[in-house]
């Protein structure tokens, strides 16, 4: 094998093995969740044939449907949540956003709430939180499509003031504990798992 070709095998194949252990990791958390939460399975099944399915679902190019990181950011006293007006959805939502490659859905989630919120000295704390099968409408040239988010817990553990991004057209920290009757079904499902909780050590 030439040189230049030699390289190009040996990078593609180191290329193909971190997405091959990024894929089994992510299966792994889903694996978890699922045992977590039993009632969800039907939701779970449908993340794994996400990835296992030939297209790459880490790319938003994947039109069908990909993968996003949703952050549940909580204040440092785990009493309230930061939620974003979304600019081009209109809805109070949870921060969050595409992949974009990425295969670690921990590190988007974090890497999105900090672009979205401003904030510093922010932490994701444990595993998958949440999982959130979305449908995505038509915008401009981008036909209509979904999202699979992929939620995790995010800490505030510095300053709480935020600074609101483009993508948003506010930001609010909200109480958590109304948020588990509010009629928007994944922020009261997401509400409802934060307060039920077991305390912090």
């Amino acid at each position: 094998m030439a040189g230049d070709n030699r390289r190009a095998f040996i990078v593609a194949a180191g290329k193909n093995h971190a997405v091959s252990a990024a894929y089994r990791a992510l299966r792994d958390q889903l694996t978890d969740y699922a045992r977590c939460w039993p009632a969800e399975r039907e939701v779970v099944d449908r993340f794994l044939a996400l990835l296992d399915d030939p297209a790459d679902p880490f790319v938003r190019d994947r039109l069908e449907g990909h993968l996003t990181g949703g952050a549940w950011l909580v204040s440092a006293d785990g009493r309230r949540t930061l939620l974003t007006h979304h600019r081009k959805l209109g809805r109070w939502l949870q921060l969050g956003g595409h992949a974009d490659g990425d295969t670690d859905m921990a590190a988007v989630a974090l890497k999105e709430a900090e672009e979205e919120s401003g904030l510093a000295d922010l932490a994701v704390e444990g595993g998958i939180f949440d999982l959130d099968r979305h449908w995505i409408p038509e915008r401009k040239d981008v036909p209509g499509h979904w999202h699979y988010d992929v939620r995790y817990v995010v800490r505030a553990r510095g300053s709480e003031d935020y600074v609101v991004s483009e993508e948003s057209l506010a930001l609010a920290w909200r109480e958590i504990a109304p948020l588990a009757d509010a009629p928007d079904d994944s922020l009261a499902r997401m509400a409802r798992k934060w307060l039920a909780r077991p305390p912090r050590a």
